[in-house]
């Protein structure tokens, strides 16, 4: 990416943006948790967080990463998190863990930049 390219991440295991955006896209935690360390001590404008990515794998393991890069006095440099998810539960949590280390946080359950825009409208799944 260019300097002057706004850089979006996007942990999600089904969603992309709807409109084409670019950005560097993780489908599980431990992909999510490889990208954001690319980012250690470089600004990523936005980082969009779905809670559940398929089966038994969650974000947390993406959450604690910066909950303790935060602990450690080294929080990433981040403009917003967006937290996407449709799980109220699992949303709320990853919100408060990541006010708490001071990240500037938006909740946007249902937004309509991320959609199922990978797959045929056939394979898509329920969340719930």
């Amino acid at each position: 990416m260019d300097a002057s390219e706004v850089r979006v991440n996007l942990v999600d295991d089904l969603r992309s943006f709807v409109d084409g955006c670019k950005a560097e896209v993780a489908r599980t935690s431990v992909a999510g948790v490889q990208l954001l360390d690319q980012y250690r001590g470089r600004r990523l404008d936005e980082l969009w967080l779905d809670h559940d990515l398929g089966g038994d794998n969650t974000i947390w393991p993406v959450v604690e990463l910066l909950e303790r890069a935060a602990f450690e006095g080294h929080p990433l440099d981040i403009g917003v998190v967006h937290v996407h998810s449709a799980n109220p539960v699992g949303a709320t949590k990853i919100v408060q863990v990541l006010r708490h280390w001071g990240y500037h946080i938006q909740a946007t359950p249902g937004s309509t930049s991320v959609g199922y825009v990978d797959q045929p409208a056939n394979a898509r799944r329920e969340r719930w």
